[in-house]
Protein backbone atom coordinates (compact mmCIF):
# COMPACT_ATOMS: atom_id res chain seq x y z
CA UNK A 1 0.00 0.00 0.00
CA UNK A 2 1.09 3.49 -0.63
CA UNK A 3 2.10 5.88 2.24
CA UNK A 4 -1.26 8.20 1.75
CA UNK A 5 -3.47 4.80 2.41
CA UNK A 6 -2.32 5.11 6.30
CA UNK A 7 -4.30 6.53 9.09
CA UNK A 8 -2.79 9.00 11.27
CA UNK A 9 -1.32 6.94 14.11
CA UNK A 10 -0.52 4.03 11.56
CA UNK A 11 3.07 2.68 11.47
CA UNK A 12 4.38 1.43 8.47
CA UNK A 13 7.97 0.13 6.87
CA UNK A 14 8.97 1.35 3.56
CA UNK A 15 9.54 -1.38 1.28
CA UNK A 16 9.81 0.60 -1.85
CA UNK A 17 10.39 3.96 -3.13
CA UNK A 18 8.89 4.12 -6.69
CA UNK A 19 10.78 6.90 -7.87
CA UNK A 20 13.52 8.52 -10.34
CA UNK A 21 17.15 8.49 -8.95
CA UNK A 22 16.32 12.30 -7.94
CA UNK A 23 13.27 11.41 -5.56
CA UNK A 24 15.09 9.06 -4.06
CA UNK A 25 18.14 11.21 -3.47
CA UNK A 26 16.11 13.89 -2.37
CA UNK A 27 14.18 11.27 0.60
CA UNK A 28 17.39 9.94 1.58
CA UNK A 29 18.66 13.21 2.46
CA UNK A 30 15.68 13.22 4.92
CA UNK A 31 16.09 10.04 6.19
CA UNK A 32 13.57 8.34 4.34
CA UNK A 33 14.62 5.08 2.56
CA UNK A 34 14.06 1.89 1.87
CA UNK A 35 13.44 -0.48 5.51
CA UNK A 36 12.94 2.73 7.67
CA UNK A 37 9.60 2.20 9.86
CA UNK A 38 7.64 5.76 10.21
CA UNK A 39 4.72 6.63 11.77
CA UNK A 40 1.72 8.94 10.25
CA UNK A 41 0.78 11.71 12.42
CA UNK A 42 -1.24 13.50 9.96
CA UNK A 43 -2.61 13.17 6.25
CA UNK A 44 -4.86 16.43 5.57
CA UNK A 45 -3.40 18.11 2.82
CA UNK A 46 0.96 17.29 3.08
CA UNK A 47 1.11 13.89 4.71
CA UNK A 48 3.46 14.44 7.95
CA UNK A 49 5.54 11.33 8.99
CA UNK A 50 7.57 11.09 11.72
CA UNK A 51 10.48 9.06 10.93
CA UNK A 52 13.96 8.06 14.01
CA UNK A 53 12.55 10.90 15.79
CA UNK A 54 12.54 13.64 13.09
CA UNK A 55 9.09 14.96 12.42
CA UNK A 56 9.05 15.27 8.23
CA UNK A 57 5.97 16.86 5.82
CA UNK A 58 5.74 15.51 2.44
CA UNK A 59 3.71 16.56 -0.32
CA UNK A 60 0.69 13.93 -1.39
CA UNK A 61 2.66 13.29 -5.12
CA UNK A 62 6.03 12.10 -3.93
CA UNK A 63 4.58 10.60 -0.51
CA UNK A 64 1.84 8.65 -3.47
CA UNK A 65 5.82 6.88 -4.34
CA UNK A 66 6.43 5.45 -1.03
CA UNK A 67 5.38 1.91 -0.66
CA UNK A 68 5.30 0.70 2.51
CA UNK A 69 3.61 -2.58 4.52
Amino acid sequence: MMLTDLKPGNCGRIVAINGGCGAKESLALRGISEGGKLRVISCRGPVVIEIDRNTIVLGRGIAQKILVI
